[in-house]
């Protein structure tokens, strides 16, 4: 049985100034130990105006932390007013990069096409996607969940060579739960999850889908991670309003500490 090492990664979103960051991944470095990286992957993805500022925090304090960003285009450079490109993140020692986020999706307009092509250039630059997945509420209550996130999936990885595909990590947030303090409950989840990687079995087969973490993200805290990691489809969490607080993130990351 393939085992996956759980991942715990912190999207701070549109939060955190330069300095307000270090102090951040200072105190979070503070609160973990070698224990704690020994079993979770810990993932911090600041603005990025903050990157240069933890990498070089993470870099001198000597730390386990590994550095993500939210998004970067799918071009190395050109005309973009207002981009960044994967090359740029990859020049700061970033580690992982989230694609089709929800809020980029819906807020700008992002295609499952756009999606696919910022995936491959994040994999180009030698860094690893955290591709997000999820439905609306009301596909959820159309009963079309599982459609939904088969259709981003397979616009995703359609035609990824097994390489590449095998470096991806997926996130499944259900986007009713994103920011909204409710979340899918464990079994839901994980059900949803499930789904995710039967369906991955299909194109890139059993050893491959065994081994690929699939993340849930939508208002993962303190105090429903051990419920959810409990779950045996869930991977780890993409994790938004809780991970701005360095003691409420160490503590979903010790979620089973103790």
């Amino acid at each position: 049985m393939t085992v996956r090492k759980p991942m715990m990664a912190g999207n701070w979103k549109m939060n955190h100034t330069h300095l307000e960051a270090i102090q951040v991944v200072q105190k979070l470095g503070f609160r973990l130990d070698a224990k704690d990286y020994e079993r979770v992957d810990v993932v911090v993805c600041p603005p990025f105006t903050a990157l240069r500022s933890v990498q070089t925090t993470i870099d001198g304090d000597r730390l386990q932390i590994q550095l993500g960003a939210q998004n970067c285009h799918w071009e190395m450079s050109g005309a973009y007013t207002g981009e960044i490109s994967p090359l740029m993140l990859a020049k700061l020692t970033v580690k992982y990069v989230i694609v089709g986020h929800s809020e980029r999706r819906q807020l700008f307009g992002e295609t499952d096409e756009m999606v696919a092509k910022k995936l491959r250039a994040v994999l180009a630059t030698g860094m690893a996607p955290i591709l997000c997945v999820g439905e609306t509420l009301e596909e959820r209550e159309q009963g079309t969940t599982d459609a939904k996130v088969k259709g981003q999936i397979e616009a995703a990885f359609a035609g990824l060579p097994m390489d590449d595909a095998a470096r991806c990590i997926v996130a499944y947030e259900p986007i009713w739960a994103i920011g909204t303090g409710r979340s899918a409950g464990p079994e839901d989840a994980n059900n949803t999850i499930k789904v995710i990687r039967d369906h991955l079995r299909i194109g890139l087969g059993d050893e491959f889908a065994d081994a690929l973490r699939i993340l849930y993200g939508g208002s993962v805290k303190p105090g429903n991670v051990a419920e959810l990691m409990a779950m045996p489809e869930i991977d780890g969490g993409l994790v938004g309003a809780a991970c701005l607080d360095p003691d409420d993130f160490g503590r979903i990351v010790q979620y089973s500490a103790g």
